[in-house]
């Protein structure tokens, strides 16, 4: 099969180095205007104006008239967590009354509360709730996600989510990228004991996780009160011994020596950072640890600390952006939301925004040679939206801007065609 989507008034290839883009090239999409972009069989074959792609449309050449759209590579989530029962939309209430995350949690409400909800839910309810929030994620343009589990928080649990995971892979467009998270919280039965569930995590879950291949990283929250340092040390070590990539929740709630883990262990990456300072991220830095920044959920926890992303960007940082979808602190799925927050809270340009949602964050998923840039032989996730330059999409924020969806080169969601008033 052949589409060629052409009359675009952008095409933004993400094109260049085959490696994460870091400083100064963070501002370097690869711009063709106008495009146009022909896909053979799932996969891009070339980009260039219309002119330059007319040799490759034949009589059974499916054509696409953009209408003088943008065109984008699908948007890469680098940081989810998609698979969950329940909301917390009472917590969200009592925050905006005045009570904290962290209080909320002391209580047994937070994480915790999705856990007892999600232990309850069965293989199937997951998988049918996750295709809710797949339909979701795609609308807003989003075509792959990683997705973590840790709302079992045992082994039966942690398994039931990881599995309903790889559904959801297997059963939508959306693509999954799965990441073991059973270091999330540790669960009420073994808060007196929390040694024996360490004990849980190295010796029976993640070797079960390896053995059974349903995740291709590990996780843990490395803050204050959850895993210090020293425990998340022993259980990436654990899951490095298993094959596992590794990332870390690191820096969140408190300055509490994630960033320089992530760094001594050489993790793939290092997520949240609103309290990492110069010393963290030149140890990033140091070590070629991406930063993964989720503004959403500063914004939703009603924080002003946002990560230091210019002072990322200018040390040289491959920087990703997320939106850490989740039902306590990120409730949204939308990217077009996290580029607003990027350019307006943590002042970065429009194109660094895209590149850290796109080339950057398939990088940081070990897919950068497939996803996250629109270039021959690369899959043909990409995305019309209803715009005429890219930096409408963080400009004109709230609104939805995907006009047509495609999962290598098969259309998945199509809106009706918009009043043209441009």
């Amino acid at each position: 099969m052949t589409l060629a989507i052409v009359n675009c008034s952008q095409v933004v290839t993400l094109a260049g180095p085959a490696r994460p883009r870091a400083g100064a090239e963070m501002g370097h999409i690869g711009l063709v205007a106008p495009g146009a972009l022909v896909v053979r069989d799932g996969k891009i074959e070339k980009v260039g104006t219309n002119e330059e792609i007319q040799d490759l449309i034949g009589s059974d050449c499916e054509i696409v008239d953009a209408g003088g759209r943008v065109v984008l590579p699908g948007f890469v989530d680098a940081h989810t967590h998609p698979v969950f029962a329940g909301t917390r939309v009472d917590e969200f209430e009592e925050r905006i009354k005045g009570a904290t995350y962290q209080e909320i949690a002391a209580r047994g409400g937070g994480i915790q509360s999705t856990v007892d909800r999600t232990r309850a839910a069965t293989l199937d309810d997951l998988v049918a709730i996750g295709k809710r929030y797949a339909a979701w994620f795609l609308r807003g343009g989003t075509t792959t996600v990683e997705a973590k589990s840790g709302y079992g928080l045992s082994l039966e649990d942690e398994v039931k989510m990881l599995r309903a995971i790889k559904r959801l892979d297997e059963e939508t467009a959306l693509r999954y990228v799965p990441t073991f998270l059973g270091a999330h919280s540790i669960p009420p039965e073994y808060k007196v004991r929390r040694e024996q569930y360490i004990s849980l995590l190295i010796d029976e879950m993640l070797p079960q996780i390896a053995r059974q291949k349903l995740a291709e990283f590990c996780d843990v929250f490395c803050e204050e009160n959850v895993f210090g340092p020293d425990e998340a040390w022993r259980i990436l070590s654990a899951a490095r011994c298993h094959g596992l990539g590794l990332r870390i929740h690191a820096d969140q709630l408190s300055l509490g020596g994630g960033a320089q883990l992530a760094a001594e262990l050489g993790a793939t990456t290092a997520d949240h950072l609103e309290h990492t300072g110069s010393a963290g991220i030149a140890a990033l830095k140091s070590a070629g640890v991406q930063p993964v920044l989720l503004p959403a959920s500063v914004y939703a926890l009603s924080s002003s600390r946002y990560p230091q992303a210019r002072d990322m960007i200018d040390a040289g940082l491959a920087v990703v952006l997320a939106t850490d979808f989740n039902p306590g602190s990120s409730p949204t799925p939308s990217m077009l939301t996290v580029l607003s927050l990027a350019a307006t809270q943590m002042k970065m340009t429009p194109a660094e925004a895209i590149t850290a949602v796109t080339i950057n964050a398939a990088y940081s998923l070990h897919r950068g040679d497939q996803l996250g840039s629109l270039e021959p032989g690369k899959i043909a996730d990409f995305v019309i939206h209803d715009c005429d330059d890219y930096r409408e999409l963080a400009y004109f924020f709230g609104v939805p801007h995907a006009w047509q969806v495609y999962c290598e080169g098969r259309l998945q969601i199509a809106k009706e065609k918009a009043v043209d008033a441009r």
